[in-house]
């Protein structure tokens, strides 16, 4: 059933065309019953427009690479590098713009990629409506469809706009991608039910699936004049900034602020100490650059497209890098039922007596009637899939097909147990036919108050979300012959079989993996809220309440935010009220992601944190997803949350790095600039110190993460991120300090004596610590990967060995002595051991951090 759609744009009285005559719509339409001509056509389609949703709102390549460089970061970056090529380092300056196109062309060349590739997805089945212009019927591409046109409509169709029937024959259609009820609803021509578009048994909606017969149909609504197409129009709204990219901005709006901060208070007051202004313009610009985390970007970019290399592998198209670490960030995920947690195959669950009590006879007879009938429905293959053989020595002596208007069908079969009447339909059409019942094996009599039993049990199983069919028979006397409605009679009651949607096997087991990773589920669904009750049961979802789109419609937005906390699943939801869970779930603070593939899961991807879909959903809702299952298992999606937590982590240790051990030397720097009477360092060793200790980090997207670091969602810190900074950076000035006061006292050392055992103790100390602050463990207990490890000693190889060369000439270094060396290794070793015992102090969550971090996650 259909519930609350939102109105499309047509004229008042095509709102709800199912209540008007054929007649009627055809006045208001300005059309005939005979179908359009050719031009007549032409000119609906110029006033209407094409039978498709509003295009998604994609950006070009140029304007996706403008956006990313308008970052605070990337313009950080870019002001950094122009500065030093303008101010004569013209290498390093290069560097930083080339390293900045780099990783921001890797960025969208990446989502590019996915884009196409999902864009084949959504073509790779090529649709067309077969309708009646000039008088015969021809196959046209489904977006040529006009309203007026006369449809028609055969099993197997999806059906492309909204019409009113005006002919069918055993014609049902399934709505799931619409509604998410898994069986299929019989529509026929005359007057609807009801004016809800639930009850329009006599009009067929975009999107829905014909599943037997065939009908003929007058075309009212096409593209988004149909009643869901207002769920397709989410897709033209603009995207708003991910979790990830909000984060990423902020933390380069701090750098930013820091960065100016630094760079103005050491040049004003180096000037007014009377310091040479070209000297201190070209140290305070080195110090800015030194504070810049150039490889942020290309860290960033390269760890997300390793991600989404990762993902591919397992069946996952990544169409925004960035959902990577949202979905790993994730604390909330919203599903639809059908598709998703439930197979969409409806199974054979019970057989029943007469009595109720459980028997297989029921099952088999059906079975028989099933794969002798020919109705090949739904319900059909369930009860053929259930009592496989069943039918194996019967064969087919007569027939009376399921007739829509009397909810039943009958074969005449002969077996092993003789000539036999079996019939198979509805409770009620079947109960009234019945004038005895079989229940453990005996016969009685079958009365009023039998058929009032036997219909209290079929309420009861509807109460579990179980769907029935009665079965009858009785056995056959005289020549065989065609059956006929005359024939079903004095028949015997022999039980009911019961069907349900069943879980998908690893449902449960991936629930409770997402659950140990602190991500909480809820069932969203257009399905019965019994139905619903019933399936996150066997699921494993506490689900003692369930609220539908009306108790939803009827709570405020701030009650609403309060209810989604303890409610986890809700049923009969309108695609709006489905938008507005997941935005009163966003107001409490937690990252939600939304799995669905139907139509009407369109405006839940599009307002979700993380949108997902799968390879067999509708355009509409691969289009507004952020990625891709290419196989439609939720644990797929456990997998991808570890990925994206993975990569996270990795990401978050080159931002603690970079941000403790640049804020510790630019700060150290300052403060000798401002007490020394030369420069600690030229402006070419700065650049040449965060150069090198930017190139031991290119490991970092390779570097293992232990499994403890991916058992919680991952989201930016800010208040920790600058507490880990503001504890382990001064910690690095003070043993600067140390090193100044050793080399200034004890050694006596000349300007390019401490420059050079500066520069050594400051790569040392910054590159050795990586091995420290990687991990919350001790170091040896948490090894780094291969390539972190390759990349750090290579760069402190070269850091060592360039002042002891030739080549450091070109810098300005100098051989210190070997007394000298030998007290820089001393003051390295005293730092790597009180970095390590600081660590669990800078790492420690403070209590009231802690609650408003839980609180941040959406946890209860």
């Amino acid at each position: 059933m259909i519930e609350q759609p939102v109105a499309p744009s047509r004229p008042n009285r095509l709102h709800s065309f199912w209540i008007e005559t054929p007649q009627a719509v055809c006045a208001l339409l300005g059309c005939g019953l005979d179908g359009l001509a050719t031009a007549d056509a032409a000119r609906r389609l110029a006033a209407h427009g094409p039978n498709s949703d509003a295009p998604a709102r994609t950006a070009g390549p140029a304007r996706a690479v403008l956006r990313r460089l308008l970052e605070p970061l990337s313009l950080i970056l870019l002001a950094a590098g122009l500065v030093s090529v303008v101010s004569g380092d013209a290498v390093g300056g290069s560097i930083i713009v080339i390293i900045l196109m780099v990783s921001i062309g890797l960025d969208t060349a990446q989502e590019g990629h996915a884009a196409k590739t999902a864009e084949l997805l959504r073509r790779s089945v090529a649709l067309q409506a077969e309708v009646k212009r000039d008088g015969s019927f021809r196959q046209i591409e489904v977006d040529q469809v006009v309203p007026g046109d006369i449809l028609r409509v055969r099993a197997g169709d999806i059906i492309p706009a909204d019409a009113l029937l005006l002919e069918s024959r055993a014609f049902t259609v399934g709505e799931a991608a619409l509604t998410g009820e898994p069986y299929a609803v019989e529509k026929r021509p005359g007057a609807a039910g009801g004016p809800s578009p639930g009850e329009a048994t006599n009009a067929i909606f975009r999107g829905a699936v014909a599943q037997t017969g065939e009908a003929i149909a007058l075309v009212v609504g096409t593209g988004r004049d149909t009643v869901f197409g207002a769920a397709a129009s989410a897709l033209a709204q603009a995207q708003a900034p991910s979790p990830f990219e909000r984060d990423l901005h902020q933390f380069g709006l701090a750098i930013a602020r820091l960065t100016l901060a630094l760079v103005l208070v050491v040049l004003a007051t180096r000037v007014l100490l009377g310091r040479p202004a070209l000297d201190s313009l070209m140290f305070a610009v080195a110090l800015a650059v030194g504070l810049t985390p150039e490889l942020l970007p290309m860290i960033t970019t390269v760890t997300l497209a390793r991600g989404a290399l990762r993902m591919a592998a397992r069946k996952v198209i990544v169409k925004r890098l960035a959902a990577i670490h949202d979905l790993g960030a994730m604390t909330v995920l919203c599903t639809d039922k059908t598709g998703t947690l439930t197979s969409a195959e409806i199974a054979l669950a019970r057989s029943f007596d007469a009595a109720g009590t459980d028997d297989p006879r029921a099952a088999r007879l059906g079975a028989i009637a099933a794969d002798l009938g020919g109705d090949r429905g739904a319900l059909d293959a369930a009860l053929a899939a259930g009592a496989p053989g069943a039918a194996t020595g019967w064969t087919l002596r007569g027939r009376n097909p399921f007739d829509f208007s009397r909810r039943l069908g009958t074969v005449l079969a002969r077996g092993p147990d003789g000539p036999l009447l079996i019939v198979k339909g509805a409770p009620e059409a079947v109960l009234k036919l019945c004038t005895a019942q079989r229940a453990g094996g005996a016969l009685s009599a079958m009365d009023e108050a039998g058929r009032a039993r036997a219909l209290d049990h079929v309420h009861a199983l509807a109460g579990d979300g179980l769907r029935t069919i009665a079965i009858a028979s009785r056995p056959w006397t005289g020549a065989t012959h065609e059956v006929e409605a005359a024939d079903e009679t004095d028949l015997v009651f022999e039980g009911l079989c019961a069907f349900y949607d069943p879980p998908k096997a690893s449902a449960p087991a991936a629930i409770a993996r997402l659950g140990a990773a602190g991500v909480r589920l809820k069932i969203l669904s257009g399905d019965d809220p019994v139905v619903v009750k019933r399936l996150a049961g066997l699921v494993g979802l506490e689900a003692g309440t369930v609220l539908s789109g009306a108790d939803v419609a009827a709570l405020s937005d701030e009650a609403l935010a309060v209810r989604v906390q303890q409610v986890d699943a809700y049923g009969r939801l309108a695609p709006d009220q489905k938008a507005r869970i997941i935005a009163a779930l966003q107001a409490k603070g937690a990252v939600v992601g939304y799995l669905g593939d139907g139509i009407n899961d369109a405006p839940a991807l599009k307002a979700s944190d993380i949108g997902l879909s799968v390879a067999g959903a509708t355009g509409v809702a691969q289009s507004a997803a952020d990625m891709i299952l290419l196989a439609s298992d939720l644990e797929v999606v456990a997998d991808g949350v570890e990925e994206g937590r993975r990569t996270f982590v990795n990401i978050l240790k080159y931002v603690r790095m970079g941000a403790s051990s640049n804020f510790g030397n630019m700060l150290s720097m300052a403060v000798a600039s401002l007490a020394l009477p030369f420069l600690p360092m030229l402006p070419t060793q700065i650049l040449l110190n965060n150069l090198l200790y930017d190139l031991s980090e290119v490991g970092i997207p390779l570097d293992t993460v232990p499994a403890e670091a991916t058992r919680r969602p991952q989201v930016w810190d800010m208040p920790g991120l600058i507490r880990f900074a503001g504890v382990m950076g001064p910690l690095s000035s003070v043993f600067d300090l140390m090193t100044f006061g050793g080399l200034l006292l004890l050694f006596q050392a000349t300007p390019d004596e401490f420059r050079t055992a500066w520069f050594l103790e400051s790569m040392a100390t910054q590159i050795l610590v990586i091995f420290v602050i990687r991990t919350a463990d001790r170091p040896w207990r948490s090894p780094p990967g291969p390539a972190l490890a390759a990349s750090s000693l290579l760069a402190l190889a070269v850091a060592l060995a360039l002042p002891l060369t030739p080549l450091g000439s070109w810098f300005g270094f100098t051989p210190p002595p070997p007394a000298m060396l030998a007290g820089i290794a001393a003051v390295v070793v005293a730092y790597l051991v009180c970095a390590e015992l600081l660590k669990p102090w800078a790492l420690r969550r403070r209590p009231r951090e802690a609650a408003a971090r839980r609180q941040a996650i959406g946890r209860r």
